[in-house]
């Protein structure tokens, strides 16, 4: 669903961006803004930049930025619509959904029977795991050392041998077998039959960053194939979207800035167990970029606990890459072979876990020595791949370097090889889609907003931060805004089509300016983006007051007056 572009507005004027970062970062004034330590990477300096009369947020260091959604959202590690609904709720005010979606009520409908499934699925299997029925399960828990005080905090569950006894338990709620099958909770045959998926399972509550539970995994206890099995994605759960533990790990992992990450539920409550409560995993996939961004809610850095086989080691490249390319910090630990994290705890103690810890790898030296063993073809290729996922362009060119080195390429050679492969992307447009391209104009303000970007890559992150992008109304502005943001200081030949490169090439003409002018321009720019955010705001309020006054309703009209009177800065006038 998408909201009503003036209730945003009216979170954005009612939520205190001050009031909200200091819930989390200590602030001092500095001229006329606020600076304190970055919550989103390690840091002692202080790079995070809070401006109070603009309403938004800039690091120097990690180039995190946005307003104060944007904040609430990363460090709470929620997406844009449910912090933007959480933060309404607190500000008090009411959403209005944009446009509407005709099937909104049959969706919202299904949704809430899902979670009402899942939550007597919860019930059903911890009642079951307590009785006679259980007996076995709780045998295999106490086999594998997982005390029943920690069973009972992750919620641990069993489910019967027979095949339709969930089904059974939510019929007698009103819950009809089809309906189980779309929340995932049983697995339905070709011919339309069904039965319990997790039958003779111990039972894992897959729960989202609130704590509500949205899915299961399942675990037999003997030998059999699948080990594991999860539930299948339904309207309240996809499993490449959350993280086993999430909702237990995140007060901690907030505190310290760290987070273990490692694979298999018994693992996690393990990890937990032994005191290592910063411990979460993923479900049944390889890490995806939606698990990343929650994790980098919370903390920033990561340390990845894999088994020390060939997968493990795959496993922790890839999730190497992820991280390092958002800036995160990252180190891996691979297990003695044969050994998971459980086993290893279990039966060698804290000291000996501790002790592989103290031997992990830093993220990128981890990475180089898996890609040293490949071809050096492979390697380029890799080298370029790894690159092309920093989105960050400090970043990139902090990396480049390294890369290099590693791969015993000069820099130069590296950026060669990166131009060739942005070159030949290029070539590979067929010629009609290139006689179909739009030309290239901008407007005159689009003009002085991206010559100042091209000039000063710098401060591209705080341009958007500032809103920029909302400004860029041409197609031709907002295509170069976005390689803009990613490029700044390497060689445009990499990304920029000649119109563009031309453009960029005629604004750097002016050569460097110092530091207080390059700051005097960009205040300028921020400010008349601030303004015209201000104003498109008001006539938002405005116009949405007149169509409330139109149908006779006082008190939404009130209410708007209210949220214009708080943008205006007029209090409770």
């Amino acid at each position: 669903m998408k909201f009503d572009s003036s209730g945003v507005a009216a979170v954005k004027a009612r939520a205190d961006i001050v009031d909200i970062v200091r819930r989390y970062v200590d602030l001092r004034s500095v001229g006329g803004r606020l600076v304190g330590v970055c919550p989103f990477h390690q840091e002692t300096k202080g790079s995070f930049n809070v401006h109070p009369e603009r309403g938004y947020f800039h690091c120097f260091g990690c180039q995190a930025s946005g307003d104060v959604i944007d904040f609430y959202c990363r460090i709470n590690g929620l997406e844009f619509r449910e912090g933007l609904e959480r933060l309404a709720a607190e500000v008090g005010v009411s959403l209005a959904p944009g446009r509407i979606d005709p099937r909104a009520g049959e969706k919202k409908r299904l949704r809430q029977a899902c979670l009402e499934m899942h939550a007597l699925a919860d019930e059903f299997f911890r009642r079951t795991l307590r009785s006679p029925q259980g007996q076995a399960a709780r045998d295999y828990l106490d086999k594998r050392g997982i005390a029943p005080e920690v069973a009972g905090k992750f919620g641990l569950g069993y489910s019967p041998p027979q095949w339709q006894g969930l089904e059974n338990h939510l019929k007698t709620r009103g819950f009809s077998p089809t309906q189980a099958a779309q929340a995932g909770l049983l697995s339905r045959r070709d011919d339309g039959r069904t039965w319990d998926r997790f039958r003779d399972r111990l039972t894992f509550p897959i729960r989202d960053v609130a704590g509500t539970v949205v899915a299961f995994g399942g675990r037999i206890m003997g030998e059999g194939d699948p080990k594991y099995l999860n539930s299948a994605d339904s309207p309240i759960y996809r499993k490449g979207d959350h993280l086993y533990a999430l909702c237990d790990a995140r007060q901690a992992m907030a505190k310290s800035r760290r987070a273990m990450l490692t694979e298999g539920y018994v693992d996690v409550i393990t990890l937990h167990q032994f005191g290592y409560a910063e411990a979460v995993g993923v479900l049944g996939t390889a890490l995806t970029p939606e698990q990343v961004k929650r994790l980098l809610g919370f903390c920033s850095s990561v340390d990845l606990i894999f088994d020390g086989d060939g997968a493990g080691r795959k496993a922790a490249l890839r999730s190497a890459e992820m991280l390092l390319a958002t800036g995160a910090g990252c180190r891996v630990t691979l297990l003695p072979e044969g050994e998971d994290v459980d086993s290893l705890l279990q039966t060698r103690g804290k000291k000996a876990f501790e002790a592989c810890l103290a031997e992990a790898e830093d993220g990128l030296r981890y990475c180089f020595k898996a890609v040293s063993a490949m071809a050096r073809k492979e390697q380029v290729a890799w080298a370029e791949g790894f690159l092309g996922k920093v989105g960050d362009a400090n970043l990139r060119a902090g990396f480049a370097p390294r890369v290099a080195a590693a791969l015993g390429l000069s820099e130069l050679e590296l950026r060669s090889a990166l131009a060739d492969t942005a070159g030949r992307r290029r070539a590979a447009v067929p010629a009609a889609r290139e006689k179909d391209r739009p030309a290239f104009t901008l407007g005159q303000r689009e003009q002085w907003i991206l010559s100042f970007a091209a000039r000063c890559p710098e401060y591209a992150p705080a341009l958007d931060a500032a809103g920029a992008a909302d400004f860029l109304s041409g197609s031709s502005a907002r295509g170069l805004w976005a390689k803009l943001k990613v490029l700044g200081a390497d060689d445009p030949r990499l990304v920029l089509e000649p119109e563009e490169l031309a453009f960029v090439a005629t604004a750097r003409e002016s050569g460097d300016q110092p530091e207080e002018q390059r700051r005097e321009h960009f205040e300028e720019i921020s400010g008349f983006l601030h303004s015209v955010r201000r104003e498109t705001a008001k006539k938002e309020l405005t116009e949405a007051m007149r169509r409330a006054r139109a149908v006779g309703n006082v008190e939404e009209e009130r209410r708007l007056f209210a949220e214009l009177n708080a943008l205006l800065g007029r209090g409770d006038e």
